[in-house]
């Protein structure tokens, strides 16, 4: 066969058999035979009239109902592989007002065109007692309750709703204790609801109860993370009735458990019951304990200068607060799985104020610890660390001298010589502190918070102590292989001492006769008489020849050498 395609594909050659088996027979008002016939109608049509274009679709379907999948596949080639998309996602809303249509509550379902149209309002009421899963019924109760003031049938319903709710949906073992306060809430309103309406329905005597579900729950946090949002407020209400004597405390815990818009309404919450001052003063303790993860540090940052929240958190805008955030991305990047980025540490790369408006009142001892801090965080991206060691550098210029190797900026250090064998050994443990000790501090201060109040917690205090001491330690052993140069002590003579000579001296004062060998910087072994070459006696030994004497102060105590002997300790080894 010779068919001439579309898109100048002439007088192409197609064997019979594979034709056939490939061909598409397009029915009668096909939206593809159409849009031939009449392009300029079926153009209209999709700028005019988008939801007739879908029942025009669903029309040609054997059964009158496709997947999305088969909709998309035809629209991609009437509008486009790119543009239908937009225009898809707004004809879906329309889709669901028109009665004509019957929308898939899942992915997998199809689309329908109805025989005989139905309201989206009665839709909804066939979908609550079709529904198996008991919290879609949940949902549907809840948009129900709404709709009956203008849908008769769905007043006319109502009794018959909360009956489901109560007996079967409530009774259902699978629900969380976040979807049974949903659904307890649901139900009490739909009883409220009735209550009004004159119907005999006594809100107090149905099971279960809310107090019920907020005791038997093991984590109120979870309830939190898990309930929608519009309920947010009504559970902290609920909190505040049911522990009037400290239901502040399990307030104050869930804030800093919570993130998104329950960090605020928590915070709302406080200052409206006029708990603002005990709020700043449990903010202020966990910033300094740096007890505060990621989601409420970055409402802190981006609340910070809100006319709402301003005099909360003025004067938590400090050094401790940036520790305070170092710290927790540090912790999130130990801590999690797979590449995703760390919205806390993107943040603080996005806001170019934060970082001048903390340091312009901070010393320069405090912002060299914090500029070190972030030098060895996990948790950024390195361009993004770049960018903000910037502004410390434009604050502080001395910082500069930390990322070329650690020294202080007022005494630029030389390198270091040392032999392969301490290298090695010096990288080794670093890897060590990396991979081992830091990670197993970290768990230790995350066990040790569990235990309760920090402030009399001896356990987090030492676990911080050791925290200090191995950030320390790495930062000196990235300083020191930055600078350090490997040798094999192979370059030295017997003519004058190096790096690598081994001395015969003479204390004049005693005659007492000591042989040392003076290597790298990183290799003193006093038990064997091996010195660095930047102690006292070996730089005032270095480049001196057979016979020179030199003086060594040491504890203003003066005492005389004489060298006696230069050999090579490579050639002794």
């Amino acid at each position: 066969l010779i068919i001439d395609f579309e898109e100048d594909k002439k007088g192409h050659a197609m064997a019979p058999a594979f034709c056939v088996d490939k061909l598409e027979i397009l029915a009668p008002g096909h939206l593809l035979a159409e849009q031939k016939k009449d392009p300029d109608g079926v153009a209209l049509m999709i700028k005019k009239e988008p939801v007739e274009i879908i029942v025009g679709i669903l029309k040609v379907i054997p059964g009158q109902q496709g997947p999305a999948r088969e909709i998309e596949r035809i629209l991609g080639l009437v509008i486009g592989p790119i543009k239908y998309k937009k225009w898809w996602t707004a004809t879906k809303k329309l889709l669901v007002k028109d009665p004509r249509i019957a929308v898939p509550g899942r992915p997998s379902e199809p689309y329908v065109l109805r025989d005989v149209p139905v309201n989206p309002e009665e839709e909804i009421l066939e979908e609550f007692f079709e529904m198996g899963k008991p919290m879609d019924k949940i949902l549907l109760a809840e948009r129900l309750i709404t709709l009956s003031a203008d849908v008769p049938e769905i007043k006319e319903n109502l009794p018959a709703i909360l009956e489901t709710i109560t007996k079967s949906v409530m009774a259902a073992k699978k629900l969380s204790h976040a979807e049974k306060l949903h659904g307890v809430w649901v139900r009490n309103d739909l009883a409220r609801h009735l209550q009004d309406e004159g119907d005999d329905v006594d809100v107090e005597t149905l099971e279960p109860t809310s107090r019920s579900i907020i005791e038997a729950a093991d984590s109120l946090s979870k309830i939190a993370e898990n309930i929608p949002s519009s309920f947010h407020k009504r559970l902290l209400d609920l909190l505040s009735r049911l522990y009037p004597e400290d239901w502040t405390k399990k307030v104050i815990k869930l804030l800093f458990e919570s993130s998104g818009k329950f960090t605020s309404e928590c915070v709302n919450f406080m200052i409206e019951r006029e708990h603002r001052e005990f709020l700043y003063t449990s903010l202020e303790d966990a910033i300094n304990e740096q007890n505060l993860k990621s989601p409420v540090l970055l409402w802190i940052l981006k609340n910070r200068n809100s006319k709402k929240h301003y005099e909360l958190l003025e004067k938590l805008v400090t050094y401790k607060l940036l520790g305070s955030v170092f710290y927790a991305i540090d912790y999130e990047a130990l801590n999690m799985t797979g590449n995703r980025r760390i919205a806390l540490a993107d943040y603080l790369g996005e806001d170019k104020e934060i970082i001048p408006e903390i340091l312009a009142v901070t010393n320069k001892e405090v912002v060299h610890d914090l500029a070190q801090t972030l030098i060895l965080n996990q948790g950024f991206e390195d361009l993004n660390k770049k960018s903000i060691l910037a502004r410390f550098i434009a604050k502080f210029p001395s910082v500069h001298s930390l990322i070329e190797g650690g020294a202080d900026a007022e005494v630029k250090e030389d390198g270091l010589i040392v032999s392969q064998a301490s290298f090695d050994l010096l990288r080794t443990e670093l890897e060590e502190l990396i991979k081992v000790k830091i990670p197993e501090n970290k768990e230790s201060i995350s066990v040790a918070r569990e235990h309760g109040d920090l402030k009399e917690n001896s356990e987090f205090k030492m676990a911080k102590e050791d925290q200090a001491v191995l950030f320390g330690r790495r930062g000196q052993i990235e300083a020191d292989l930055q600078r350090a140069t490997v040798t094999d002590f192979s370059d030295v003579t017997n003519e004058e001492v190096g790096i690598g000579s081994i001395v015969d001296v003479t204390e004049v004062a005693t005659g007492n006769k000591y042989t040392y060998s003076i290597l790298g910087a990183l290799d003193s072994d006093p038990d064997n008489n091996v010195v660095s070459y930047k102690t006292p006696l070996a730089q005032q030994l270095l480049a001196k020849k057979v016979g020179e004497k030199v003086d060594i102060v040491v504890q203003d105590s003066k005492n005389t050498w004489k060298l006696d002997k230069i050999s090579r300790w490579i050639d002794k080894k």
